[in-house]
């Protein structure tokens, strides 16, 4: 059983391009196999044909086992960095708020120095 699927981003774990990562676009499921896009490019040699008027070389994604391939997740967040950008967007909030009040408090002993003098 694959536990690959179309779509999924992959991390190549041996092979010439060991340590690239993306993303499948088929699964050969008879034969254990997955294309993954911009990994183990070949080059394919064409005939001139009805479907292609020029012969020539072509670079194409072959398929690579599925064994040398592991499914690779975004970064789930963690609850100690979810509490710190919590405590940030608060202290973000909290900081203007401060110096609001700081600033009205600023202009008041200024208005009730020129009332005075």
């Amino acid at each position: 059983m694959m536990k690959v699927k179309v779509g999924d981003n992959v991390k190549i774990l041996a092979g010439k391009d060991k340590g690239k990562e993306g993303k499948v676009l088929r699964t050969l499921k008879n034969k254990d196999k997955v294309v993954v896009e911009g990994i183990n490019i070949i080059k394919k040699h064409s005939n001139p044909n009805n479907q292609n008027d020029k012969g020539g070389i072509f670079d194409i994604e072959a398929p690579i086992h599925v064994s040398n391939v592991k499914v690779v997740e975004a970064k789930k967040e963690t609850k100690k960095e979810a509490k710190a950008s919590s405590k940030e967007e608060v202290k973000e909030v909290k900081a203007p708020a401060k110096k609001a009040a700081a600033k009205k408090q600023l202009l008041r002993k200024l208005v009730s120095r020129w009332i005075y003098e």
